[in-house]
């Protein structure tokens, strides 16, 4: 029972109260594999038993530090988003001049994605052998699963390239709106065969959506934020409809996360209407963690969903202080009920494999803390 708060409650359904976005350092010897593999010195068939292997032991780590879900990390992939995106029929790889965005003093490899034909899920995909790996390694332990959100497509593709210029089938917008719904809708369904209970959406749109600047920048092409916004919602709602009843959807709102750096700025007030308002998720991971995210004013914007606060963050290595920390949950709840209120990092530790600049000591020291907050703000 809590001593903080008299009304708050556990809760056994994520998103937990204590909880991480998903990402985690890239162990030493993941890496070591890593460039063997790339150098030709060792099979792919070797490099994934070292995958799994370290997978492994990630799970055996989050159980030991009272995770009530799982991830892999996300250590079957390069990136958050472009994986996923570009291993979906009809999308491909691409390189680029630079990165779709432009991060504080750091450059991430120039790969983006292009749509070729009709997008679509198919079993093949390499996420359904990443959550087996998952699913293997965890046993009866819950687990959950990171995505990029279905507007990632969209705005990766079609929104931040200058030069877009869609294919027959999608030049009436409407339909690839409808094609990537399906899509996912195709691989949520796959998951949850599978076991999967717990999905995250990841999206940097709304970060984006929450900056005025660049808001600004895109008016100039004739791209118009709250229109997207309005269409992104409705195709997220679309997924979130199909959902079996016992799975969790929850998305991650972000702002950048590359070697500890970011793209974008700006409270949540431009968006809180449209996404918190009418948005479906069963939660919504939010980056608390500096003044860039503004204050908790448009939290009251909520419903019935939980907000997973992203107070502590994920960008160095400093751990916080708790009192600072339970102060800030008791502010939030100015505007959203303390039972609908969990805690996590701000972000991952690593959405690329390079991974941000802190060490694996102090990454676990932040789950670690957040798991002790947790248990005197909810009894946990």
């Amino acid at each position: 029972m809590s001593q903080l708060f008299p009304n708050a409650k556990p809760r056994n359904v994520a998103p937990y109260r204590n909880d991480v976005v998903g990402s985690f350092l890239r162990t030493e010897s993941l890496m070591n594999a890593k460039a063997k593999l790339n150098a030709g010195e060792i099979s792919q068939d070797e490099y994934d038993v070292i995958l799994k292997d370290e997978i492994g032991k990630l799970v055996a780590k989050q159980k030991e530090n009272g995770l009530h879900a799982v991830t892999d990390g996300e250590f079957s992939r390069v990136w958050w988003h472009l994986d996923f995106m570009a291993e979906l029929d009809g999308v491909e790889w691409v390189e680029t001049e630079n990165f779709s965005v432009q991060f504080k003093d750091a450059k991430p490899k120039s790969y983006s994605v292009k749509i070729v034909d009709k997008i679509d899920f198919s079993d093949s995909h390499p996420f359904v052998k990443a959550y087996q790996i998952l699913k293997d390694c965890a046993g009866d332990t819950p687990t959950k699963f990171t995505i990029p959100s279905p507007s990632m497509p969209h705005l990766v593709a079609c929104v931040r390239d200058v030069n877009y210029e869609p294919i027959e089938r999608y030049k009436d917008e409407s339909v690839l709106y409808q094609d990537i719904a399906d899509a996912y809708i195709k691989a949520m369904h796959k998951f949850y065969e599978m076991g999967l209970r717990n999905l995250q959406l990841d999206d940097t749109s709304w970060g984006q959506f929450c900056a005025l600047d660049k808001k600004a920048e895109f008016a100039k092409r004739g791209i118009d934020f709250d229109k997207l916004a309005v269409d992104y919602v409705a195709m997220l709602n679309r997924i979130v409809d199909a959902k079996p009843a016992d799975m969790q959807i929850t998305m991650h709102i972000c702002r950048g996360n590359f070697r500890s750096t970011w793209f974008s700025e700006g409270g949540y007030a431009p968006i809180a209407e449209v996404l918190f308002g009418t948005c479906r998720v069963d939660g919504f991971f939010l980056e608390y963690d500096s003044e860039r995210a503004g204050d908790f004013a448009p939290l009251a914007h909520i419903k019935d969903q939980q907000v997973v606060l992203g107070l502590v963050t994920s960008k160095t290595g400093d751990l916080e202080n708790k009192d600072d920390i339970i102060a800030r949950i008791r502010e939030a709840t100015q505007y959203v009920d303390i039972n609908q209120l969990c805690l996590s990092p701000q972000c991952g530790f690593a959405s690329t494999e390079e991974g941000n600049i802190l060490t694996e000591e102090a990454q676990w020291a932040k789950v670690k803390m957040i798991r002790e907050i947790a248990d005197e703000v909810w009894g946990e």
